[in-house]
Parts: C-alpha cells; sequence; structure tokens
C-alpha cells in the first residue's frame, strides 16, 4: 500500500478541494486513455495522477476566491 503525503502534494496549493478535484479529473482521463488503447498497468491511476502532480508532470488550477 502506497501512504501519500498530503502536505507534500498540498505545499503551494490553496484549496485541498483544488487538489481532489485534479487527482480524481487526471486519473479519470488516464483511465480512459488505457481503455482506449487497451493497456493493462499495474498500478491504480489516482497513484499515477498523484506521481504525476508530485512529479510537477502536471498544473492544477485553482479557483479564485470569487469562483469557489
Amino acid at each position: 500500500m502506497h501512504r501519500v503525503n498530503v502536505d507534500e502534494l498540498f505545499a503551494g496549493k490553496q484549496s485541498k478541494y483544488a487538489l481532489v478535484v485534479g487527482v480524481s479529473k487526471r486519473a479519470r482521463q488516464l483511465t480512459q486513455t488505457f481503455e482506449e488503447e487497451g493497456t493493462i498497468v499495474e498500478e491504480k491511476p489516482v497513484l499515477l495522477a498523484i506521481e504525476e502532480i508530485r512529479n510537477h508532470e502536471i498544473n492544477l488550477v485553482e479557483p479564485e476566491d470569487d469562483e469557489i
């Protein structure tokens, strides 16, 4: 089982909501891509999405205060 340091992922972010939404959206994109390509992966899409965010391979766009 993988342990994720949420504080590490949350560093520099304003909203935990944006982090959760970003991870879930990216995981769904990865799942769809894997299904379309017929790719079988050992890692779960959520863990892959978290790794991409941790490694700054993707950036999260956070809502402005007036958008919340």
